[in-house]
């Protein structure tokens, strides 16, 4: 065979994990047009969002990854995954309002960066999105892809 760049595999991987996402947005937006969503940030708007959310997805893989390469059952990675989103999903604007949350659970569903994700996305598919938000939301997925994608090549390369 031919020689390769070591992490190919990783980020094959996480390509093809931006690949099912993609798939799984078309089914989401095509059912939610089926059942009345009308984006008023048209088509356009609709991929922005979509676009936004990939690039996010790819980047907190890498903490995934990272994870999966340092435990050592199916079982122990999905305990610790659950353990860090379940405070980030629960903790943000996506199920709740946060004026009825507790002033300190205020202050960290502002920057909790699923809840950045949400309002930015739901901005670009309604057609007012605030540049700020989207700029957060890159901001988190640089600062997510420079932390743990290193981190998760030093650890694969370390056990190949």
């Amino acid at each position: 065979s031919l020689p390769i760049w070591r992490p190919a595999l990783l980020v094959g991987m996480l390509l093809a994990d931006v690949a099912r996402y993609t798939m799984a947005s078309a089914v989401i937006i095509t059912m939610g047009v089926i059942l009345g969503f009308r984006p008023d940030g048209g088509p356009l708007g609709v991929l922005a969002a979509v676009g936004l959310l990939l690039v996010f997805c790819f980047c907190f893989s890498w903490l995934w990854t990272n994870i999966g390469l340092k435990m050592q059952t199916p079982e122990a990675v999905m305990q610790m995954s659950m353990t860090v989103l379940f405070p980030l999903t629960f903790a943000s604007d996506v199920f709740v309002d946060p004026s009825t949350m507790p002033g300190w659970v205020q202050a960290f569903v502002r920057v909790n960066p699923i809840t950045l994700l949400a309002k930015a996305s739901r901005g670009l598919m309604h057609g007012n999105a605030e540049a700020t938000d989207i700029l957060w939301v890159l901001v988190w997925s640089a600062g997510l892809l420079v932390v743990f994608a290193p981190l998760a090549m030093r650890q694969y390369r370390a056990e190949r």
